[in-house]
């Protein structure tokens, strides 16, 4: 893995964090009638532990840049806002249609890096965009008579969080903050900011629902670990399009396990998403 370069990597990296985020939207969704706090506080709660003993077996310092601090609040913040908004759209919609939601990630991306970053934003990018934002209305279908319009817009709105976020991770990444430190900072950040939140709204588990949540924050896990490991090997214009990976587990673990079939228009506004994110991929090189 060493040997391999920098892009590489980021690609590698980039599909296991596809799965993984799969298997945590199956396993929040297993987890039943909880609240979206509750759900996130697990969730987080477990990626903590994951990323404090990872700095602790390298013996690496709890540390951060001063410089950098707003930056890592930040990204805490709208990755926090991401999780809420896209675990409430899991838990109402078909999970290919939540997770196809959620991976306009990259589109947003590209727009904040422009915005954010000052990397320059070509013609092509910008017809992709238009072209996402056609796909994206296909999968919300923004109608009246549309009883899953709000956790739709709920996942489109996780969708920009985490676009924005994944930008702030990569200008990190640039001024030289390690990857497991900034999962660290983002977990215990929001940890901190939703305990009260579900103490307020609490429901007692069963053990199954308590196992489902451990599960989905192992997913998180090594969603995370591997999203911000990748956007530190490689800027989002080189590697995004295969975050779209996710799509296709998610559908297949949807129907197997609650024999999900999204409908002729998501599976429209799917193709014409990913065959943007595919083709601005191969203009880019």
């Amino acid at each position: 893995m060493n040997t391999l370069p920098a892009k590489y990597k980021g690609i590698f990296c980039i599909i296991l964090s596809s799965l993984s985020f799969a298997v945590m939207n199956l396993f929040v969704r297993l987890s039943g009638d909880l609240p979206s706090f509750q759900k996130s506080f697990f969730r987080n709660l477990v990626a903590l532990i994951f990323a404090y003993l990872i700095i602790k077996k390298y013996h690496a310092k709890i540390s951060y840049k001063k410089e950098n601090l707003l930056l890592l609040i930040l990204r805490s913040t709208f990755g926090t806002i991401g999780i809420l908004c896209n675990f409430y759209a899991v838990d109402h919609l078909v999970l290919a249609d939540a997770s196809m939601l959620n991976k306009l990630s990259p589109f947003f991306a590209i727009l904040f890096s422009y915005l954010i970053l000052k990397e320059k934003l070509k013609l092509y990018q910008i017809l992709a965009l238009i072209s996402a934002f056609v796909g994206t209305l296909l999968v919300v279908k923004p109608t009246g008579a549309n009883m899953n319009l709000i956790p739709a817009m709920a996942g489109l709105c996780g969708g920009m969080s985490a676009g924005l976020a994944y930008t702030l991770v990569r200008q990190l990444g640039l001024r030289g903050e390690k990857g497991p430190f900034i999962v660290l900072f983002f977990s215990g950040f929001s940890c901190l900011v939703l305990l009260p939140l579900m103490l307020l709204s609490f429901q007692p588990m069963t053990l199954k629902q308590l196992l489902m949540l451990l599960g989905a924050g192992l997913g998180a896990a090594g969603g995370q670990f591997g999203i911000t490991a990748a956007y530190c090997y490689a800027p989002a214009k080189e590697i995004s399009v295969y975050d779209y990976s996710q799509i296709p587990f998610s559908a297949l673990l949807g129907f197997l396990f609650f024999a999900q079939i999204p409908d002729t228009l998501s599976i429209l506004g799917y193709f014409i998403i990913i065959a943007t994110a595919v083709a601005m991929f191969f203009h880019s090189k």
